[in-house]
């Protein structure tokens, strides 16, 4: 049962203490719970940067993303406000009263870090990564980038990470959420997903290039070479 796996691995992996989680998986935990929207648009200037776009073509970019992310935002706290489902401390606190005698409960656990006071499914972290790295692999026309992405917590000891996939951060966004405690897996699948469903709209809808070109080739090679 997918509920009992997910709220097992994150009763194991997110708990504040006696976690299963290894001290650099805390740290990629602490390094992604920062905020999202400055994150991402930190990223984007270090790549409109390095790429040389010009001022049309960053402003675009930026646009086209930053739509994305609203629009995601939204799909997401509709859909938390919808299904209200729990999130992982209230679940495993009161795991021995939920009906399912497959979840052992524990009533003094923990997430590593603070619960966001709002239902758990599905999550905006996840939605916000997966609108805006499906605008970028859009935009460029390949999921295939070295990029940085520096977080906005001082806590975390590796401060800037690299990698070589939009698609490659949008899965480490997945599996911080669990470490984090906060988000049960099913959760930050289905954000990812949505946020992807998002990014391909504003993409194919808006700021449609003067000039069309290839870009919608590129943006449906993505939907089967990515995972």
């Amino acid at each position: 049962m997918l509920y009992t796996q997910d709220y097992n691995e994150v009763k194991d992996f997110g708990s504040l203490t006696n976690s299963k989680r290894s001290p650099e998986q805390t740290d990629f935990a602490y390094f992604w719970s920062g905020n999202y929207l400055v994150v991402w648009n930190g990223v984007l200037r270090s790549i409109a940067e390095t790429q040389r776009l010009d001022i049309g073509k960053s402003a675009r970019l930026f646009a086209l993303a930053n739509m994305a992310m609203a629009d995601a935002g939204i799909t997401a706290w509709d859909t938390k406000l919808h299904y209200v489902f729990w999130r992982p401390i209230t679940a495993i606190q009161n795991g021995d009263n939920d009906g399912n005698p497959n979840t052992d409960g524990d009533p003094t656990w923990q997430p590593l870090i603070v619960t966001p006071p709002y239902p758990d499914y599905t999550s905006g972290a996840n939605n916000v990564t997966g609108a805006i790295t499906r605008i970028l692999r859009s935009f460029f026309g390949t999921n295939d980038m070295t990029f940085s992405v520096t977080t906005t917590v001082p806590q975390a000891v590796q401060q800037t990470r690299m990698y070589s996939r939009f698609t490659d951060a949008a899965d480490d966004v997945v599996i911080a959420r669990v470490y984090e405690g906060i988000h049960f897996g099913f959760a930050d699948f289905e954000a990812r997903t949505q946020g992807e469903s998002v990014g391909k709209w504003v993409f194919k809808h808006f700021l449609r290039p003067l000039e069309e070109n290839d870009e919608d080739d590129h943006d449906h090679r993505h939907d089967d070479h990515d995972r």
